[in-house]
C-alpha cells in the first residue's frame, strides 16, 4: 500500500492507497516540532483506526511545504517503513513541462494539483487550492504548467480582522444567512464568504480570458466548501486532488 502525504503549513493530509483506489485519508493540524518518532506513534495510531499498520506500507510519497518537518518525515521513513518514501522535487518525474522564470521556487503542492488536474481533464484547466493561502493554478491544453496566483488565505484574514482591530471577535466562518449582516458576526461572516467567493471567480475569470474560456476549473483545500457553493466560476471540487496527484507522480517513478 502506498501512504501519500500532503504537507501544508496549516494541515497535513495523509491518504493510503491500494492501488489506485485510496483506502482511507485523514486531516491533521500541522505541528511544525513534531519529531519523526512522534510522526511514526501518530501513523501507528491513524492506521490502527483501519485494522493496519506500518508494515502494510510499501512505499510512501511526500509533498512539503514546511521544510523543517520534511527531514522529520524522511527520519519515519528510514526508521519504520520498509519501502522507500519519495520527496517531491526537481528530481522526480511528473510528466509536467514547467514554463516559469524559476522552476524552482514552484511549491510542490501546487504541482501535484496541476498534474492531477491534468491527468483528470487532459486539456487547458485550473486549480483552486483553499489552504493557508489561496493558490491558483494554471495548466495548458497541451499539459504544461503555466504559474498562477497566489492569494492571502480564509484562517490568515479572520485572524487578522480580530488581532487588528479592538472590537472584531475572533469567530468559527460558516456561510451567512444573507448578504446584509444583522449583527457583527453575521456581517465578519458575510464578508469573509462572499467576499472569497468574488475574489475567486474574479482570478478565475481573468485566467481563463488568458486560456481560452473553456479551461475546467477545479477546487481542492481544506476551505473549499464554505466558499465554493457562494462562486460561479467553480466547476468542480475535489477534496482529495492533491492526494490523487500524489499517487499520479509515485507511479511515474516506480522504476
Amino acid at each position: 500500500m502506498l501512504l501519500a502525504i500532503d504537507l501544508g503549513n496549516t494541515q497535513t493530509h495523509i491518504g493510503m492507497f491500494k492501488g489506485e483506489d485510496l483506502v482511507e485519508s485523514w486531516r491533521l493540524a500541522t505541528m511544525r516540532e513534531t519529531t519523526g518518532d512522534e510522526l511514526a506513534t501518530i501513523m501507528v495510531n491513524l492506521l490502527q483506526l483501519r485494522g493496519l499498520t506500518l508494515d502494510n506500507v510499501d512505499a510512501a510519497i511526500l509533498s512539503s511545504v514546511v521544510p523543517q518537518l520534511t527531514p522529520e518525515y524522511e527520519r519515519l521513513a528510514e526508521r519504520y517503513l520498509t519501502g522507500r518514501m519519495l520527496v517531491v522535487g526537481p528530481h522526480l518525474k511528473t510528466g509536467m513541462a514547467i514554463r516559469i522564470d524559476n522552476p524552482r521556487e514552484l511549491g510542490s503542492d501546487r504541482l501535484v494539483n496541476a498534474v492531477a488536474a491534468y491527468d483528470r481533464y487532459g486539456s487547458a484547466c485550473v486549480v483552486a487550492d483553499f489552504g493557508t493561502t489561496i493558490n491558483f493554478d494554471a495548466v495548458s491544453a497541451e499539459g504544461e504548467y503555466l504559474g498562477g496566483v497566489i492569494a492571502p488565505g480564509i484562517e490568515m484574514s479572520l485572524e487578522a480582522l480580530h488581532q487588528r482591530t479592538a472590537k472584531l471577535p475572533e469567530i468559527d466562518l460558516a456561510a451567512p444567512e444573507s448578504a446584509i449582516g444583522h449583527g457583527t458576526l453575521a456581517a465578519i461572516q458575510s464578508g469573509i464568504v462572499y467576499g472569497f467567493a468574488g475574489s475567486v471567480d474574479g482570478i478565475l475569470s481573468r485566467i481563463r480570458e488568458e486560456l481560452g474560456d473553456e479551461a475546467t476549473a477545479i477546487a481542492t483545500g481544506g476551505m473549499a466548501s464554505v466558499i465554493v457553493p457562494h462562486c460561479e466560476e467553480i466547476d468542480e471540487v475535489d477534496d482529495l486532488l492533491t492526494l490523487t496527484g500524489l499517487r499520479i507522480i509515485w507511479e511515474r517513478n516506480r522504476s
